[in-house]
């Protein structure tokens, strides 16, 4: 029998030249790992959006320059919630729909909340830098979720003690935007307060975005109130502090975290002017974060607000996936959840709840056009 060798024949007398492309082509690139941050890119939050744009941009950028995480390359996708929970959910299925591994936000806790779910059921963490509201981890939607910054309810605890006993002999006013979170806030600092021993004497709540309110400040002033405490966003606390000026109001404005930006202090001009503020410790004080700071100091960027905990939500979610050796959901959870990272706000780890343990908040006082810490 003849063997006839003419099957064979195509894989032995491949031309000379194509075995040499074969050899010679490049292996195929590492595919790059989609990971995601959503907030208020637009409207009248868009400068908390912003800082979280930039924060995990920039944090993308420098761990990819240092050979990204497990030797692929990070990519940012941006959704725009409008600080909507409808909105917020939308946005959460089409990051899954575009593979994201990691969730670095949202802003705004009620957009939080609802996105949540989507990302649980989809197995992807969510690491959010800003969103207070103790329903959030109370009523946690999965293990993939956790919270960098703090509390609503540890937040009203500190300014409800700050203002028992620095404003023990003055009358106080808690008013509040009627949003979710304004009333939370307002709710833990009366409750604080009152547990320290301090009653407010008037108490009222406002629509956002309101055009005028000469009404609003001719109340504070007739109840003689030494100190106003505003649950609300910075254009319409600035309008406020601004009617208080015209007024004649002197008391003490003071306020939540929100009004921890340039853009408060641009409204309101000079009637922000000795504006009490409650806010995380400042993180550009850190040593951890002197080399990030100048990197964004260098690119026009001022790191304020929710930046630098936005690059530490990606920062966090890079070093356990290191450590877990995979980016796979339920390998990244459980070295989230019992691990510690070095990071821009220093080191981080969280509770059973899926809570940061870094320190929550202190006060800060506006002057100038500047804030710094109020000495406690």
């Amino acid at each position: 029998m003849t063997i006839r060798p003419a099957a064979f024949a195509p894989t032995v007398l491949l031309p000379t030249a194509l075995v040499l492309a074969c050899l010679l082509a490049p292996a195929p690139a590492l595919a790059d790992i989609a990971i995601g941050t959503a907030g208020p890119m637009d409207g009248p939050f868009q400068v908390f959006g912003t800082q979280m744009k930039n924060g995990a941009a920039e944090a993308v950028a420098d761990i990819n320059a240092k050979g990204g995480v497990l030797g692929e390359a990070l990519r940012l996708e941006v959704g725009d919630d409008k600080c909507d929970g409808e909105t917020a959910t939308a946005i959460a299925n089409q990051m899954v729909g575009k593979g994201i591994a990691l969730m670095a936000g949202h802003f705004c806790s009620f957009a939080s909340i609802p996105a949540a779910i989507v990302y649980n059921q989809a197995k992807v963490v969510q690491i959010t830098p800003a969103s207070p509201h103790p329903k959030l981890t109370d009523q946690r939607a999965g293990p993939g979720l956790f919270r960098l910054c703090g509390r609503d309810d540890q937040q009203g605890a500190v300014a409800g003690k700050f203002i028992a006993s620095r404003f023990a002999d003055r009358n106080v006013a808690v008013i509040d935007d009627k949003s979710a979170w304004g009333r939370a806030l307002a709710d833990g600092t009366r409750t604080a307060m009152n547990a320290a021993g301090k009653k407010e004497l008037f108490t009222d709540s406002y629509d956002p975005g309101a055009k005028d309110f000469s009404e609003l400040v001719s109340r504070l002033k007739a109840a003689g109130v030494g100190l106003v405490f505003v649950a609300g966003f910075p254009s319409d606390v600035a309008a406020i502090a601004k009617e208080m000026k015209a007024q004649g109001l002197s008391a003490t404005l003071m306020g939540g975290d929100t009004l921890m930006t340039d853009e408060y202090w641009q409204a309101a001009g000079d009637a922000a002017e000795g504006t009490l503020v409650t806010f995380a410790p400042d993180a550009r004080q850190n040593r951890e974060a002197e080399a990030v700071v100048a990197g964004f100091r260098a690119a026009g960027i001022e790191p304020d607000g929710y930046t630098l905990c936005t690059y530490a939500a990606v920062q966090v979610w890079a070093e356990a996936a290191q450590a877990a050796g995979s980016t796979d959901f339920d390998k990244v959870v459980p070295a989230i959840a019992s691990g510690s990272f070095d990071t821009v706000l220093g080191t981080v780890h969280f509770d059973q709840k899926g809570d940061s343990t870094t320190p929550g908040y202190v006060v800060y006082v506006w002057h100038d056009g500047k804030y710094a810490t109020l000495p406690m």
